[in-house]
């Protein structure tokens, strides 16, 4: 089960919205005219609306699961003074003192310029649970990191 925020959630569903009734249908107008000028062996036209048909059947199929396996996150269940889903976090690398912050969020919604840290990534998981004050080792492939949480602030 995958939690969304209900923007991302509502984003998804607008998407596959917008492709069942108005991207799918036109690639089948588009399909059929293809088809109807004849030899499809060498009719580019019927391959590309062909290619378009699956790759837009292929992005429906994956929003609806999706859709299908995710929840939007309860945000009155979450806590207050914990990093959780949706918990704005900044914290200090401890070697290098830079400072950063990023809300935690699924893979779904994960945006490293808009400041949208995945929960499943090293960081972001190693971040789950912990109180502001908390000084957390992080694995990453460049090492170990050790990071001290400044603020935990949930505002949702």
């Amino acid at each position: 089960m995958e939690y969304l925020s209900r923007e991302r959630y509502d984003e998804i569903s607008a998407e596959l919205k917008r492709l069942i009734e108005v991207e799918y249908p036109k690639i089948r107008e588009e399909l059929s005219e293809a088809r109807a000028q004849g030899d499809l062996s060498e009719n580019f036209e019927y391959r590309a609306a062909r290619r378009a048909q699956a790759k837009t059947i292929s992005r429906i199929n994956f929003l609806q699961k999706v859709l299908r396996y995710s929840r939007v996150i309860d945000t009155k269940s979450l806590p207050k003074d914990r990093v959780s889903l949706l918990s704005k976090v900044q914290f200090t690398n401890l070697a290098t003192e830079q400072k950063m912050c990023y809300t935690i969020v699924s893979h779904h919604e994960m945006n490293l310029e808009a400041g949208k840290l995945s929960c499943n990534s090293p960081i972001g998981s190693a971040l789950m649970g912990h109180r502001k004050g908390d000084i957390v080792e992080v694995k990453v492939p460049a090492g170990l990191l050790r990071l001290r949480i400044d603020e935990v602030n949930t505002a949702f």
